[in-house]
């Protein structure tokens, strides 16, 4: 997992509440558990103005104009700002793997959907909470102002505008330190190897029953 330190990057707005994982992945993609490839089809229904099926070349379909990820001057952002409630629906782990191979490092809102909040972390996604009047704010200045950038900085929780305002956000610990250093679940567990392997080696000696073929 890409680890999360600190990032000053192109801001995307996404002007919607109740954007569900559907939505940001549709549920015809669902057909692979790799974590990469979905990233073309990220908001697919929005993004494209036909139908999109698995195996289509995403490089000839018709664009929506209007979708801001179509935009030239949001082309490259890494980070998405958007409405309460983000992430809703089902809790297909896919949406922040497209989200994550779109391009998108964090991700901004008033409020997310646990399941979607808590999967975020497990991929090296950074779901940022702010009250909902900052992100209006974030919201005028990022459509008014081209090549909007923040600079988010995970160590000191900070979210800082290009006129130097500054937002805190809450993190727990324990997520701070993984996205830190780049730890899954995965990668945590394997922080105690050299554990693991000594208590497999002593249950080997003292119960060898259970490892006979």
């Amino acid at each position: 997992m890409k680890a999360f330190i600190r990032i000053t990057a192109l801001v995307a707005p996404l002007d919607r509440a109740n954007v569900d994982t559907d939505a940001i992945i549709p549920k015809q993609f669902l057909k692979s558990i790799k974590r990469s490839g979905f990233g073309p089809n990220a908001f697919d229904e929005w993004r494209y103005l036909d139908h999109g099926e698995p195996g289509m070349d995403n490089s000839k379909r018709p664009l929506n104009p209007d979708f801001p990820l179509n935009q030239a001057r949001y082309q490259g952002a890494q980070v998405l700002l958007t409405r309460k409630n983000f992430g809703c629906g089902s809790s297909r782990e896919h949406a922040p793997w497209a989200l994550d191979d779109y391009g998108f490092r964090a991700i901004i809102a008033p409020s997310f959907a646990d399941i979607f909040f808590n999967n975020c972390y497990k991929n090296g996604l950074l779901p940022i909470v702010l009250d909902e009047a900052v992100v209006e704010q974030l919201f005028r200045e990022t459509e008014t102002t081209e090549g909007y950038a923040l600079d988010i900085d995970l160590e000191k929780q900070t979210v800082t505008t290009p006129s130097g305002e500054s937002f805190v956000f809450d993190i727990t610990e324990h997520r701070k330190h993984c996205l830190l250093n780049g730890l899954d679940e995965i990668g945590l567990t394997l922080q105690h190897a050299d554990e693991i392997k000594a208590f497999e080696a002593k249950r080997k000696s003292t119960q060898p029953w259970l490892f006979h073929s």
